[in-house]
């Protein structure tokens, strides 16, 4: 199945960027996803392994994802019961409170049976899952955004008396 969804959402980019990336916290929000352990993670890939559990359907699956922090995470499948797994995250900043997301998916079972058992709820929890982390980062609060530094305030003129010779 092929899926292509987007949405334009009141938050920074990078905010959406890293709750997208930070899969230890999905079962927080993702009804289905029973687990989440982060394998890897550094500046340029996060690799986590999923539990999925919801309404019978039960499978263990790992991705490995290159990202560019707040715009791109490509999602590629290491292991799990999928022939095809495949997609993107794409943010784009509109202005600083506000951006674009995109999130593609190209997925396939690895067989018959497991289509069959697993694929329509499967294709339900795809189809649901951009609208879960944009309903996710509307109820998570916003950051004020930092407000300029506050000096001391500067040391009053003193006014130094000048000794000279006395009026005559």
């Amino acid at each position: 199945m092929q899926l292509r969804r987007s949405a334009l959402v009141a938050r920074p980019a990078t905010a959406l960027f890293d709750l997208i990336e930070a899969a230890e916290h999905y079962p927080q929000f993702l009804p289905w996803c029973a687990g989440a352990t982060i394998v890897a993670r550094d500046e340029q890939i996060v690799s986590a392994d999923l539990q999925v559990r919801w309404h019978g359907l039960k499978f263990d699956f790992r991705t490995r994802n290159p990202k560019r922090r707040p715009e791109f995470m490509a999602i590629h499948l290491e292991r799990g019961p999928f022939r095809r797994f495949d997609g993107q995250w794409q943010l784009t900043a509109l202005t600083p409170d506000a951006c674009k997301v995109a999130f593609e998916l190209d997925y396939q079972f690895d067989s018959a049976l497991m289509t069959r058992l697993s694929g329509s709820m499967f294709d339900r929890i795809a189809d649901t899952l951009l609208d879960a982390f944009v309903q996710r980062a509307l109820t998570m609060p916003q950051l004020a955004p930092a407000a300029a530094p506050t000096l001391p305030p500067a040391p009053a003129p003193t006014s130094a008396a000048v000794e000279g010779p006395a009026p005559g």
